[in-house]
């Protein structure tokens, strides 16, 4: 069944071809049910003025004031020197704060009119600074005349909203093309299915949209929310559980480990032992593999919780039932040293046909782009007559001339940095569909996994193995206190002559081309301001420091632009201890384990986002001796980065700082949309503080789908699931 036409009608035919041509161009509306979607931001009551104290800085703003003073100023200038400039300045309040509105030259005459004391206005526009003072320069504003018919039509009795607006489009522009267009919302197909709905108590979709646009009550407001929020939820979750029912309907090879075999060898020789959570999550994974159908499992852990030897005894005990396991790095750096350490931890158990190999060993190959000919020909060879158990590598895995001999688990690292493409072709290559194992160190809270990887099973690892050291973290303010950025380049001596080595990020390479312009024009200007500003990138920094504060000392760079080849070798190099301090970019960010590196200083850390300073901090600390975090920044202490990495600073809780991450971010880049350009499809659901809607949706969701997978019964719910799985959102609900 199709869309309502009356919803589907392009707005151009409702609104006019220039009003409907901005609506798509700045907000991505097309249609009047996308504006139907259009939810009010907030709601300003009359009689109760706006917060004029609290507005951000550049951002563009709408605000319910009054005028409390007006003044037209004439002077001359360039294009009046006969002094007929005219300045017209209005000043507004809200009865605690007060905000400076100009207008000049030609655009003073219909506000000098209409903007006088006392009068009431939408106001919209650009926050700027100008003589220490907050203003609006030619700002968009809309009277509000209080009891002429027109406007208690269009504000809807006491609660005005204020819609998510642009320059371009007012938000009462956009409240009038909605009142235009509202009386369509009686035919919106209803989603839920009328069970649930009446078993929740939530009012019918077009009451709800009713009721969020033309509020006459805040009890209005929330009846609407309330059921909109549950829509989101819902069909997402009914979106998420036919994708695991149609995974469970497909055939997998069962793989369960031989009691004597690989697997058993290995532990045999581990050195230590798995702690609980390691051996709990195991045992979640081997149930799995021994079922008929693939698994998908989400392994989230805290940095050094061990993901990487929980990951390898999946992949032995594949080996161990004849299968091959493939292990999928989203850089080279990162391949690299998996392969590394994998060889490493198994010893000869990892020298399969070897001389010396071991009774049940395998070969664990190699494979990136940057490979030579002869090495890359042998590892092609060795996975296609199973001869190589295990094979490590970057996207060059899932090239068409890479064949298995029998595919049986696929272990992907770093989930976000693979598209659905990618992760699909790999599962391709295997006679029945791979098992799948997807790993993340950036701890995710339950709402988010709920949403964002609802098709996977999630197993959690939040342990750190015995013998890890606690890693204290400070903020370096560099700009207050330049002697502290001092005291950290000492601090990283002291480490190296106790012994050990350091870490130092920086955001950038180091050349103008790695730099966006508008991010080269923040720098310039910071830099005017502070001229003792450190340079922010690896190889100026790099520069700096070993003709000073780190003079004496072996100091090498590691960036993504280097060659392959290099990258090994200085990463070899630091891995011996034959370098003191590794000056590098993000590179660094995941799976690199050296655990005699106890310092780390990353430059310009308010650049970062609050799991990347995580991951990065989780590379020190990672041996008997404690690790050190200093984090350098140029913001004063007020500033929100400032709060940022003082929250970082405060505590090594991942899951903690995951929740602080998101409460800063917005909901749709939470949900990977901002990456691949579509919008979210959250409006009004809220991932972190709506966790019980959508741990209820989540059951009814599969509830529904185990009644009726096809949804043959709800053809308004698939219509709605349609709507969601444009080809963008397909694409992101298969990356998990």
């Amino acid at each position: 069944m199709d869309l309502v036409p009356a919803l589907e009608e392009p707005l151009k035919k409702v609104l006019g071809p220039p009003t409907a041509k901005v609506m798509a161009e700045h907000l991505g509306l097309h249609t009047v049910g996308d504006l139907l979607h259009h939810y009010p931001r907030r709601y300003e009551e009359r009689g109760q003025l706006t917060h004029l104290a609290d507005l951000p800085m550049d951002e563009h703003v709408t605000v319910v004031a009054m005028v409390a003073d007006a003044r037209l100023h004439t002077f001359a200038s360039a294009k009046a020197p006969r002094g007929k400039g005219q300045r017209l300045e209005v000043t507004i309040t809200d009865g605690n704060g007060r905000l400076q509105l100009v207008f000049f030259g030609n655009g003073v005459h219909k506000p000098h009119k209409e903007l006088l004391p006392g009068t009431r206005a939408l106001f919209a526009g650009k926050v700027s600074v100008f003589n220490r003072r907050l203003q609006l320069a030619h700002p968009a504003y809309e009277l509000l005349r209080g009891d002429s018919e027109e406007t208690v039509e269009t504000w809807a009795g006491a609660l005005i909203p204020l819609y998510p607006a642009t320059a371009k489009l007012e938000s009462w522009k956009i409240g009038k093309a909605i009142q235009t267009v509202l009386p369509s919302a009686q035919e919106a197909v209803d989603p839920l299915p009328d069970s649930l709905r009446e078993g929740r108590g939530l009012v019918s979709l077009p009451e709800a949209l009713l009721k969020i646009h033309r509020p006459h009550t805040k009890a209005d407001i929330d009846d609407a929310r309330t059921r909109l929020k549950w829509d989101e939820a819902f069909v997402l979750q009914v979106a998420l559980a036919r994708r695991r029912h149609a995974d469970a309907q497909l055939p997998a090879v069962a793989r369960r480990p031989k009691p004597d075999g690989l697997l058993s060898a290995f532990d045999d020789r581990l050195p230590f032992t798995l702690t609980e959570g390691q051996q709990k999550v195991s045992k979640e994974i081997f149930d799995d593999l021994a079922t008929e159908h693939p698994m998908h499992r989400l392994l989230q852990g805290e940095v050094g919780s061990g993901k990487t030897m929980v990951a390898l005894r999946a992949m032995l005990a594949t080996v161990d039932a004849g299968g091959q396991a493939a292990m999928l790095a989203p850089t080279e750096v990162l391949a690299q040293q998996h392969h590394r350490s994998v060889v490493e931890m198994m010893g000869e158990l990892a020298e399969g046909g070897m001389l010396g190999g071991a009774e049940h060993a395998t070969k664990v190959v190699l494979l990136t782009g940057s490979m030579g000919t002869a090495a890359r020909k042998q590892a092609l060879l060795d996975l296609v007559t199973g001869e190589a158990g295990i094979v490590i590598g970057t996207h060059a895995l899932i090239e068409d001339k890479v064949q298995f001999h029998d595919l049986g688990l696929v272990v992907v690292d770093e989930q976000h940095r693979f598209g659905v493409e990618q992760r699909d072709a790999l599962r391709g290559k295997g006679k029945q569909p791979p098992h799948l194992l997807v790993m993340t160190a950036t701890p995710i809270p339950r709402t988010v996994a709920m949403t964002v990887f609802g098709d996977l099973e999630t197993s959690v690892l939040d342990q750190l193995p015995a013998g890890r050291s606690p890693i204290a973290s400070h903020v370096v303010p560099a700009a207050d206190k330049p002697h502290f950025l001092a005291r950290a380049w000492e601090r990283v001596r002291e480490e190296v002559e106790n012994g050990h080595q350091g870490y130092v990020v920086c955001p950038r390479i180091g050349d103008a081309i790695d730099e966006p312009a508008d991010a080269k024009k923040a720098r310039k200007s910071a830099e005017d301001e502070a001229e003792k500003r450190p340079p922010l990138a690896v190889l100026e920094v790099a520069d700096q420091l070993t003709k000073g504060p780190l003079k004496g000392l072996r100091v090498e760079v590691l960036h993504g632009r280097m060659h392959p080849d290099d990258k090994d070798a200085v990463m070899r190099r630091f891995a011996a201890g034959e370098t003191h301090v590794l000056v590098a970019t993000t590179v660094i960010e995941v799976g690199v384990n050296v655990p005699n590196a106890t310092a780390m200083v990353i430059m310009d850390a308010d650049r970062f986002g609050v799991s990347q300073l995580h991951q990065l901090r989780g590379r020190v600390g990672r041996g008997s001796a404690a690790g050190l975090c200093l984090l350098v920044t140029e913001m004063p202490e007020a500033s929100a980065a400032r709060q940022r990495l003082n929250a970082v600073a405060s505590t090594l809780d991942g899951f903690e700082l995951s929740r602080i991450d998101l409460e800063q971010r917005r909901e749709g880049d939470v949900l990977g949309q901002a990456q691949s350009g579509a919008r979210t499809s959250l409006k009004v659901l809220a991932v972190i503080e709506d966790e019980e809607v959508i741990a209820e949706a989540r059951e009814e969701a599969v509830a529904v789908v185990e009644a009726d997978p096809e949804l043959k019964n709800l053809p308004g719910l698939r219509t709605a699931l349609d709507a969601l799985l444009d080809d963008e959102r397909e694409q992101y609900l298969e990356k998990g």
